[in-house]
């Protein structure tokens, strides 16, 4: 008998997934998440116990079918200018083709943004010869908006190495700002036509309060860390992302898709692991959240597995908090 998988459990359980990017292509749910590699490798802040070098496409034909892995799509090797490190993917559509994002360190160590293609959103993808120019950091996300403009989102910090990038290029030494400064935002960039490239240089997304004051540094609750996820619902933007220290889920909303984007709150409480990585969508008139944990590895924060649950909003637009649960 076939698993039919229930909201809050593991998608798949053969292998360690997380990081998932949710989209509905030709009817169906396609999940585009990080594949965990199953090691006891050494564990720091720079993020070297997330040692991926592959990727997997999941589907789900709907909520009532078995979760379907289509195996790899994606290897390090076979991208000329990754050394290591293919972290949260990303997929979008445009020009009758399926676009997949990816991080990983060049041969510098670098974080760059690479991007493969493929008729079939299950893959496999084939892979551009060189990164995405302009790009750095980790964790794209790709909204293909209502007039088929295209923006992406991307960034994170310490192992994403975002504050490395605050003078405008790579600082090894580069550090975040004080508690007291403003938090560094999420990067925007529209893409060309072709997906493949970036229209201009990248600009920081401001992330501000009520009173249009910038969220600062020191507000390990509120402020961005990484994963920013952009989806939206009755005319707004919602940029969601995790606060990293503090492991919530937490999200804003702009009119703009560049911003700036007001705070409206936690989507998700912490998740068993030290990663919290979403995406959203909606599929047959309901919205989903599909996030990770390290459930089906007892707790291992490299060793995650992709979950869903509903996703349910206020009448004047807000989301209603997902209070987490094995």
């Amino acid at each position: 008998m076939k698993r039919i998988v229930k909201p809050n459990q593991p998608l798949i359980e053969h292998i360690y997934t997380a990081d998932p990017s949710a989209h509905v292509f030709e009817g169906k749910i396609y999940i585009y998440p990080s594949h965990d590699l199953d090691h006891d490798g050494p564990s720091n802040d720079n993020g070297d116990q997330y040692a991926m070098e592959d990727y997997h496409v999941l589907s789900l034909d709907d909520f009532d079918s078995p979760c379907v892995d289509h195996g790899e799509v994606l290897h390090i090797k076979d991208v000329p200018w990754a050394k290591q490190q293919m972290w949260a993917p990303d997929a979008a559509f445009k020009n009758n083709t399926y676009y997949l994002y990816f991080p990983a360190k060049d041969h510098d160590e670098i974080f760059r943004i690479g991007v493969a293609t493929s008729p079939n959103p299950a893959g496999p993808f084939t892979p551009q010869e060189n990164y995405i120019q302009g790009s750095f950091s980790m964790d794209p996300a790709v909204l293909v908006d209502d007039n088929n403009r295209a923006y992406m989102y991307f960034g994170g910090l310490w192992g994403g190495q975002l504050e490395k990038w605050r003078t405008g290029s790579f600082d090894p030494n580069g550090k975040g700002p004080a508690p007291s400064e403003p938090a560094l935002g999420p990067m925007f960039a529209e893409m060309n036509d072709d997906m493949l490239s970036f229209k201009g240089k990248p600009q920081e997304i401001s992330i501000i309060d009520e009173e249009g004051n910038p969220i600062l540094a020191g507000d390990e609750e509120r402020r961005f860390f990484e994963g920013p996820w952009v989806h939206k619902y009755n005319g707004y933007y919602y940029l969601s992302y995790s606060t990293g220290t503090t492991h919530l889920l937490a999200y804003a909303m702009s009119k703009n898709p560049q911003g700036p984007f007001v705070y409206k709150g936690k989507i998700l409480t912490p998740v068993l692991g030290w990663t919290t990585h979403h995406s959203i969508v909606e599929f047959n008139d309901k919205w989903y959240l599909f996030y990770h944990d390290a459930s089906l590895s007892g707790g291992v924060n490299h060793k995650r597995s992709v979950k869903y649950t509903e996703l349910k909003y206020n009448g004047d637009g807000t989301i209603q908090t997902i209070e987490y649960r094995l």
